[in-house]
C-alpha cells in the first residue's frame, strides 16, 4: 500500500512538471557527499551528506545566526523506480519529495511543481570545487547558496 501511494504521488509530480523523471543511480550524485559550509552577513549554513550506500544518501542541515541555530533540515536522496528522489524535512516537518528531472556529471535538478516553495532544487559542483545549491519557484523567485567543503 505504501509503495503504491508513493508511486501515485511521484506520478502526480511528474505529470504536473511536464518533464519525465531522469534515470539515475545514487552513485551519480556521490560528489555531493561531505561536509559543506557557506553563508555570509553573520549567517552560517551547513550541510553534511553521507556517502552513497544502500541506495541512499542522508544529510542534516542547519542555519546559524551568530551563536543561535535558527533552522535545521533533514535531507535524503533515495533511489526510487530507476530514478532519484530528494526528500526534504525542514525543521522536522513531514517529508516533501522532489523527483530528479535532469542530471549531468556535475549537477542534479529535482522538481515538485505542486509544492509552494521551492518547486525546484538544483545542486551543482563548480570548477572552483564549491557546491552551489539553488532553490527556485521555476520562474523569477530563486535563492542560491554557495558552499565550501569543510575539512
Amino acid at each position: 500500500m505504501r509503495l503504491m501511494l508513493s508511486l501515485v504521488l511521484l506520478c502526480g509530480v511528474i505529470t504536473q512538471a511536464g518533464r519525465p523523471p531522469a534515470h539515475a543511480s545514487i552513485a551519480q550524485v556521490a560528489w555531493i557527499a561531505g561536509a559543506w559550509t557557506g553563508g555570509g552577513n553573520g549567517v552560517t549554513l551547513e550541510e553534511r551528506w553521507t556517502p552513497p550506500a544502500g541506495g541512499a544518501m542522508l544529510a542534516v542541515s542547519r542555519t546559524l545566526k551568530g551563536d543561535r541555530m535558527v533552522a535545521f533540515e533533514f535531507l535524503r536522496i533515495v533511489e526510487r523506480d530507476g530514478g532519484l528522489v530528494y526528500v526534504a524535512q525542514p525543521n522536522g516537518r513531514p517529508p516533501t519529495d522532489f523527483a530528479l528531472t535532469e542530471i549531468t556529471d556535475g549537477s542534479a535538478t529535482f522538481e515538485n511543481p505542486s509544492h509552494d516553495f521551492p518547486k525546484m532544487i538544483r545542486y551543482a559542483k563548480r570548477a572552483d570545487r564549491t557546491l552551489e545549491a539553488r532553490v527556485s519557484d521555476g520562474g523569477q523567485r530563486a535563492e542560491a547558496f554557495l558552499f565550501r567543503r569543510t575539512p
